[in-house]
C-alpha cells in the first residue's frame, strides 16, 4: 500500500484512479437499484423504508470510505466537504429525476410521510455540526459530544420513521398522479433466492467501498497537484464522484416506476451520509474535526440545510406541475445549488 500514499501519486495516476473509481461506482450503482427493488419485494418491506435504510446506506459507502480516508490523513475540510457536499449533490440529483419523470412533478407522485420525516431528521442532524463548530471546544478522546448525539438522533429518527409508516397520523391525499409501492413480483418462497439477492447486494457494496477508497486517496492527491481548496475538491469532485450511485439508482428507479424508492433512496441516503461526520470525527486524530474545519465547510452545511428545507416544502405542497413540468422545489434547489458551488469556486 506504500505506493498508494497520496503524496506519492503522480498527476496522471491520480486522475486515472479518480476516474476509474468514479466509473466503477457509477456502473455498480446501476446494478444496486435492480437488486434493491427486488429485495424490497422479497422481504416485504415498503420501498420508502428500504430506500432509507438499506439502499441509502449501501450506496453511501463510497462517500463514507472517502471521508474516513481523508480524515485519517488529517484533511478536515476535505473530509467534511466530501460528506456534506455529497448530501447537497444528491439533493440536486432529485432535479434530474424530476426531469426524467414526465408524467408529473416527482415530489407530487412520490407522496410519502416517511420521506418527510427523514427530511426533517436530516435538517436536525446537520444543525449539530454547526452548533459544535461554533460552540465551545469540547471533546472526549478527540471526539465531540455532538457526534454521539448525531448517532442517537439518527437511531431515534429511524424508529420514528418506521412507526410513522406503520401507523401514520395522517396520509397524503391520493390523486390520479400518485403512485404507491406495488411489488413488481410476489415475494419468493425459496430461501435460496433471498440468499442470492443478499449475496449480490453485499458484493456490490464491497465493490463500491473499495472504489470509494480510491476516490478518497486520489482526492487528497488532487488537492496537492491542483492547489484547489480541500472544501472545493471535497464538495464538488469527490462528493459528486462518490454520490454517483445515488444518481444512477434514482434515475433507474424512476424509469422503473419505483418513485417512492427513488425519493426515499436520496433522502434516506442523505440522512445516512450525516453519519460520515461522526466517522470523520472519530478518524480525525488531531482533536474534534468540528473545531478544525474552516468557514467553507460550514457554508456547505448551511447550503445543504437550505436545500433540504426547500425539498421538504415541495414534498408537503405537492405541486402537480410547474415550469418545465418540474415543481418549484426542484427549480429552487437547482438554482441554490449552482449558486452555492459557484460561490465556493470564487471563494
Amino acid at each position: 500500500m506504500g505506493n498508494m500514499a497520496p503524496d506519492q501519486l503522480s498527476l496522471p495516476l491520480t486522475l486515472l484512479l479518480f476516474g476509474g473509481g468514479s466509473l466503477v461506482i457509477a456502473l455498480v450503482g446501476s446494478r444496486l437499484t435492480r437488486i434493491a427493488d427486488r429485495l424490497a419485494d422479497h422481504t416485504g418491506l415498503g420501498e420508502a423504508v428500504f430506500g432509507a435504510v438499506l439502499l441509502g446506506a449501501v450506496t453511501s459507502l463510497p462517500g463514507s470510505v472517502a471521508s474516513i480516508t481523508t480524515a485519517l490523513a488529517g484533511r478536515a475540510d476535505l473530509a467534511v466537504g466530501n460528506a456534506v457536499g455529497g448530501i447537497a449533490a444528491q439533493t440536486a440529483f432529485l432535479v434530474v429525476a424530476d426531469v426524467v419523470y414526465r408524467r408529473a412533478n416527482l415530489e407530487h407522485a412520490a407522496a410519502s410521510v416517511t420521506n418527510m420525516i427523514n427530511g426533517a431528521l436530516l435538517c436536525a442532524l446537520l444543525s449539530l455540526p454547526v452548533l459544535a463548530a461554533t460552540g465551545p471546544e469540547i471533546s472526549l478522546w478527540g471526539v465531540h459530544p455532538a457526534s454521539l448525539i448525531i448517532l442517537l438522533l439518527y437511531a431515534l429518527g429511524l424508529r420514528l420513521a418506521s412507526q410513522t409508516q406503520q401507523a401514520p397520523g395522517w396520509a397524503p391525499v391520493r390523486t390520479a398522479l400518485t403512485l404507491e409501492d406495488e411489488p413488481s413480483e410476489a415475494p419468493a418462497s425459496s430461501a435460496d433466492v433471498g440468499w442470492c439477492l443478499w449475496g449480490a447486494f453485499l458484493l456490490a457494496a464491497a465493490t463500491v467501498a473499495v472504489a470509494g477508497w480510491l476516490v478518497g486517496v486520489s482526492g487528497i492527491a488532487l488537492v496537492r497537484h491542483t492547489g484547489l481548496s480541500e472544501t472545493l475538491v471535497g464538495s464538488l469532485f469527490t462528493a459528486v464522484a462518490t454520490s454517483l450511485p445515488e444518481l444512477v439508482t434514482t434515475v433507474a428507479a424512476v424509469r422503473q416506476g419505483a418513485l417512492t424508492l427513488a425519493v426515499g433512496g436520496i433522502i434516506g441516503g442523505n440522512t445516512f451520509d450525516a453519519l460520515f461526520l461522526v466517522a470523520a470525527d472519530v478518524a480525525y486524530r488531531e482533536g474534534s474535526i468540528y473545531h478544525a474545519i474552516s468557514a467553507q465547510p460550514l457554508f456547505i452545511i448551511s447550503l445543504t440545510i437550505l436545500l433540504t428545507a426547500i425539498l421538504l416544502m415541495g414534498l408537503i405542497r405537492r405541486e402537480r406541475r410547474g415550469v418545465a413540468n418540474i415543481g418549484f422545489e426542484s427549480a429552487a434547489v437547482l438554482v441554490f445549488y449552482l449558486a452555492g458551488m459557484a460561490t465556493l469556486v470564487a471563494w
